[in-house]
């Protein structure tokens, strides 16, 4: 099972620019912004809320080489921080990100025209979560009765790359569902699964298989390390693909 997530902005809500300095095109805007409330799946049913709290991508920032890619396709490299091409910090809004365009390209050509036609629509980062947080929210329905929702505050990622996007994944539909299998697989209880599966049984295909749950907190596992078993495997696997060792 992937721990990868993904999560995506609009490219207006992002705040996309191209510029040109005299010279090649580059790219600004937002991959994530911070504290901004965001409905997973149905957080009435199945899902949850969820917000990234300030400074969660300090650490890796600090100690990561991530990419910008279109699509998430990593044949598809645009720029890359260990390159200095890419350039990610954190600000008041969020994770902000700089980027060189390099035309010579095809494909980084093309995303610079598909961004001016608004052909591509949206940001998106693929990140494993580090440490999170989850708290119970009472939610008040147009009926007038209160639901239990819960709401996961992210405080720590591992950030793999951010993207260009050409469909910005709505969150109640497939994309939806499978971030919350994947989060609910991280948080490792059987009770939170066991709530939601009532409404979508298919979130029980991310239930992982037996083994200690994963810890939170000061203990949580650190960028770049990994755990036990088969979860080990998979990470190591996915680091790989990004080439996060050296």
């Amino acid at each position: 099972m992937r721990t990868e997530e993904r999560r995506d902005l609009t490219l207006a809500t992002a705040g996309v620019e191209i510029r040109a300095d005299g010279g090649a095109p580059a790219f600004t805007g937002h991959a994530a912004v911070f504290n901004s409330r965001t409905a997973i799946g149905n957080p009435l049913s199945w899902g949850f809320y969820e917000e990234i709290a300030a400074g969660a991508f300090s650490k890796t920032l600090a100690e990561g080489d991530a990419r910008m890619l279109v699509d998430h396709d990593t044949r598809m490299v645009v720029a890359r921080v260990s390159a200095g091409s890419l350039r990610l910090s954190q600000d008041e809004m969020g994770l902000a990100v700089d980027a060189d365009l390099y035309t010579e390209l095809s494909y980084v050509n093309d995303l610079v025209v598909n961004l001016r036609n608004k052909n591509i629509t949206g940001m998106s980062f693929g990140f494993r979560v580090v440490k999170d947080e989850w708290q119970p929210l009472p939610v008040e329905t147009v009926d007038g009765n209160t639901v239990e929702a819960e709401l996961r505050i992210i405080r720590e990622v591992q950030l793999y790359e951010v993207s260009a996007v050409t469909f910005p994944a709505y969150e109640d539909t497939d994309a939806g569902l499978r971030s919350v299998g994947v989060a609910l697989a991280a948080r490792g209880s059987d009770d939170a699964f066991d709530r939601r599966a009532k409404y979508r049984p298919e979130l029980n295909d991310f239930r992982r298989e037996p083994g200690p749950a994963p810890t939170r907190g000061d203990d949580a596992t650190q960028p770049g390390e990994t755990t036990g078993g088969r979860q080990a495997m998979r990470m190591e696997a996915l680091a790989a693909r990004y080439l996060l060792a050296r």
